[in-house]
């Protein structure tokens, strides 16, 4: 069962030590300090030595009776400042035979140097407090051991299993019931974890709030370093977790330790994860399954400019991800990139208003081509609302698909537009339409349920060759009569008359369905 903060007693603070019930009967006033009654209290500690302040290590509660500094003012003032050297969280004061009465000049001090001073107006066995306090911190400090090592071991099952990146954090944050981010050294956000909800507010200002709010614990924002072997590549970040922070301080540790040993073992890098962070916002804005406007906050965080910008949804062919970035940090594009299928890649480019897409599309596919002559870039057409990126994603791929199988592939232009794939892509279109599978399968039912896929290959050419005859043979290494033969077998088959444009057409385009239904 996964623990939460909730099941873990946050820390005692002075005010939280003041409303137990043992402290209510010695009717307890603070009479300096007020404004930091939040410390956190480490430890009681009764003493009625002078110089205490040599003892103690900070963030004790110190009880006392004042017994050997009444009489003495300077003794009084040194001993409230020598608790303040030592990072004291209070000093409570027992009223009775030294003190019958708050002393000014213990109040005053602790006034001046912000210790909360809290005096007893009713004989209190100090004993009593000290006893409840320590139980209280001392089963406090064997849950946060608990805790740790319940994590770690749910970490260390998910790692061992080769659970991926995304698990880990899902785990890490059902634990601190906050939102988790993963982010690189410049701040670019490569995974969240969390409320959907309470992440997208937190992405949704992600380049102010990281470098101000985050910048410290006090207000639930909570960072531990990733890296290793004296080199930092990114951060792990507890956003807004509502818990005492050494709690958090011990989740964020335990995720950072979790997802280095996760990158050591799967021999992963910082860039695989941006990678990763990329496909999976491109995956879900050509899905459609999330809105485009609720993806936004997300393309903000991962570093990709969205205000007055104009975008170009690119699918390429026969590219790595790894090269396009390279290519289009060489070019100054920004955008992302993320492989969506086998052999087929994702870029989003983001553009200034004033620039000109066209020409530097074309730049970006020379570019490709200079370096891979395959390589074909599918493009949509810009969109300048963000809300319209999935649709032109969903086009680039389109015609992407649309290139896979053409014969002419190599005769395209760099940049490939809906425009270009003619026939071949409206089929691709309606591919799934039932009516159109329906088509196919009638048309070709003759050759479909044949085994003899030969003739079937030979159609495929000699239709994809505008019907030309001696370039069919040449290509199925036949002589001229033996693919009259196959040609007559087919018409046969088939019942048709190839030599009329009308059937021809017809039985090209059942094909042409076919082979996208394959696809």
């Amino acid at each position: 069962m996964t623990t939460t903060f909730g099941t873990l007693e946050p820390a005692l603070s002075v005010r939280q030590v003041l409303t137990m019930e043992r402290v209510l009967a010695g009717e307890p006033e603070v009479v300096a300090g007020a404004a930091q009654l939040d410390r956190p209290v480490r430890w009681v500690h009764v003493a009625e030595a002078p110089d205490v302040g040599v003892m103690l290590s900070g963030g004790e509660m110190v009880l006392t009776t004042g017994v050997l500094l009444a009489g003495d003012e300077e003794k009084q003032a040194e001993y409230i400042r020598s608790l303040h050297r030592a990072e004291a969280a209070a000093v409570v004061l027992g009223l009775g035979r030294a003190f019958p009465a708050p002393p000014d000049v213990m109040r005053r001090a602790a006034e001046r140097c912000g210790l909360p001073m809290v005096v007893l107006h009713r004989p209190f066995p100090f004993a009593e407090l000290t006893e409840e306090v320590q139980a209280r911190l001392v089963r406090r400090k064997f849950a946060a051991v608990s805790l740790s090592e319940s994590v770690r071991t749910a970490l260390t099952g998910l790692i061992t299993a080769g659970a991926p990146l995304q698990s880990l954090l899902d785990e890490v944050a059902q634990h601190s019931a906050c939102p988790v981010v993963v982010t690189n050294l410049a701040h670019r956000v490569l995974a969240t974890a969390g409320e959907r909800s309470a992440v997208d507010d937190v992405l949704r200002d992600w380049e102010r709030i990281s470098r101000q709010a985050g910048g410290s614990e006090g207000d639930g924002w909570i960072r531990a370093e990733l890296g290793g072997r004296g080199e930092r590549w990114g951060q792990i970040v507890l956003c807004g977790y509502r818990g005492d922070t050494a709690t958090g301080r011990l989740l964020a540790d335990r995720g950072a330790e979790a997802l280095v040993l996760h990158r050591m073992l799967g021999g992963n890098s910082a860039h695989t994860w941006e990678e990763q962070s990329a496909q999976s916002l491109l995956t879900d804005l050509v899905s459609g399954v999330v809105p485009a406007r609720q993806l936004l906050p997300r393309a903000r965080a991962a570093g990709l400019p969205v205000n007055r910008r104009t975008f170009v949804p690119l699918v390429v062919r026969d590219g790595d991800a790894a090269g396009l970035e390279r290519v289009l940090r060489m070019l100054g594009l920004p955008g992302l990139v993320a492989e969506l299928a086998e052999e087929a890649t994702a870029v989003l480019l983001s553009l200034a208003r004033d620039q000109d897409a066209a020409v530097l599309v074309a730049n970006f596919a020379a570019r490709l081509r200079s370096e891979a002559a395959r390589t074909v870039v599918a493009a949509a057409d810009p969109r300048i609302a963000w809300d319209d990126v999935p649709a032109g994603l969903r086009e680039a791929q389109h015609v992407a698909d649309a290139v896979a199988d053409s014969a002419h592939a190599l005769d395209l232009p760099a940049v490939v537009r809906l425009k270009d794939v003619h026939l071949r892509g409206l089929i691709r279109l309606l591919r799934d339409d039932p009516h159109v599978q329906s088509f196919a399968e009638r048309e070709l039912d003759g050759l479909l349920c044949s085994a003899d896929d030969d003739l079937l290959s030979v159609l495929r050419t000699y239709l994809a060759t505008g019907r030309n005859k001696s370039r069919t043979a040449q290509l199925h290494h036949v002589s001229r009569p033996a693919l009259y033969r196959r040609l007559e077998a087919i018409q046969g088959r088939l019942g048709v008359d190839l030599d009329d444009f009308e059937q021809a057409a017809s039985v090209h385009i059942a094909l042409l369905a076919h082979d996208a239904q394959q696809g």
